[in-house]
């Protein structure tokens, strides 16, 4: 029973190490650089707008945060977190919107 219980730690210690590394390389991060998104954006920093980790945090509890997010990376917004606006992404398509906006929510 003892090394069961040990077992269980060792894999959610894993688990919890390996969650953010996964994060950091997974496929929306891919697309955030080639879309320039990280040219104002940091993942756990404020740069010229929020850290993601920041905006997974504030709507990540949303039911309908996903496509909420998908909707402001593609139309942009002003004066949710200051002065810069955000600049609308009409080159993604709304399957790469869903991708990001996926990715930014397991940030938290």
């Amino acid at each position: 029973m003892k090394s069961a219980s040990c077992a269980a730690l060792a894999l959610a210690g894993a688990l919890a190490i390996s969650g953010p590394a996964q994060a950091e390389s997974a496929p929306g991060l891919q697309l955030a650089q080639q879309q320039n998104c990280m040219s104002c954006h940091s993942v756990s920093r404020q740069f010229m707008g929020p850290a993601l980790r920041e905006v997974a945090a504030k709507y990540g509890a949303r039911p309908d945060a996903a496509t909420y997010l998908a909707h402001k990376i593609i139309d942009g917004s002003t004066g949710v977190w200051g002065v810069v606006p955000m600049p609308a992404n009409t080159q993604l398509t709304p399957d790469q919107a869903t991708t990001l906006a996926g990715w930014i929510l397991t940030l938290k």
